[in-house]
């Protein structure tokens, strides 16, 4: 599958940015647009997911290979990578699969492990019940949400994929049917054998439970040329949250 993606930046060190569940490359404007002082930067949107296509298929090999088809397409040698929660897993799979392809790996709020996903299923069938054909103002929507989820940084997340389709209807860019009934794919993490070498750094949000201390075992487990920082008063969405903090951490490791 051929991604879709925003690219900034002209210089020879190529950073690609995997995003989150539900989310996309438009997540990653500012910060991405930040890091070009130093890299060309590839924002990529997973299948079913922004502006790329719809599938069927939705599993960490079929994305893993949509990434790789990416490097190849662009023409892109040993590319740093950059994954947020998601996006993180998609590129531990990448790198435990084609360890020769990639330079460096940045791993944010996530680890080698199997997650729940019952929060998402529960999200997804809850948006999928709404009728975005019957209203007229993205604030309608918000009001409807904001009864079950009073989180309005999480909901100013999820109306961001809100767009109005050929009858000026609103629809959702993501793929809901599929990752309604796919979104268990990404729990596993069966893909984490042996040991992972390339230089890999961890960033965990002080206040997310994504990466606890028994998951940091794990990572030293797995990835033998590893580090791991905390972005204290951060959670998941550690690099919107505390996003000076989180470019700082980035840069200094790629540019180590």
């Amino acid at each position: 599958m051929k991604l879709y993606s925003k690219i900034y930046g002209e210089r020879l060190q190529d950073l690609i940015i995997i995003h989150g569940l539900l989310g996309m490359s438009d997540n990653w404007n500012t910060i991405g647009k930040k890091f070009s002082k130093y890299f060309k930067v590839h924002l990529i949107d997973l299948r079913n997911h922004g502006r790329s296509p719809h599938s069927e298929d939705f599993n960490y090999d079929v994305m893993c290979e949509d990434v790789l088809r990416y490097i190849s397409d662009n023409s892109i040698n040993n590319p740093i990578i950059l994954g947020h929660s998601l996006g993180g897993k998609v590129a531990m799979k990448l790198a435990f699969t084609y360890p020769n392809k990639i330079e460096k790996l940045i791993v944010a709020d996530i680890s080698p492990r199997k997650y729940n996903t019952d929060f998402f299923q529960n999200l997804l069938r809850t948006l999928h019940k709404l009728p975005l054909e019957s209203f007229a103002k993205r604030e309608e929507i918000d009001d409807i949400l904001s009864e079950t989820y009073q989180d309005r940084a999480m909901r100013s997340f999820l109306m961001k994929n809100l767009y109005r389709n050929e009858d000026k209807e609103f629809a959702w860019r993501f793929n809901i049917n599929v990752l309604s009934e796919k979104v268990s794919n990404i729990q596993e993490a069966d893909f984490i054998k042996g040991d992972c070498n390339t230089p890999t750094h961890f960033i965990k949000g002080g206040d997310s439970n994504y990466i606890t201390s028994e998951d940091e075992q794990l990572i030293n487990k797995y990835f033998s040329n590893s580090s791991i920082a905390t972005i204290e008063g951060a959670g998941h969405w550690v690099h919107a949250e505390n996003p000076e903090r989180f470019y700082n951490e980035v840069t200094g490791f790629c540019l180590m």
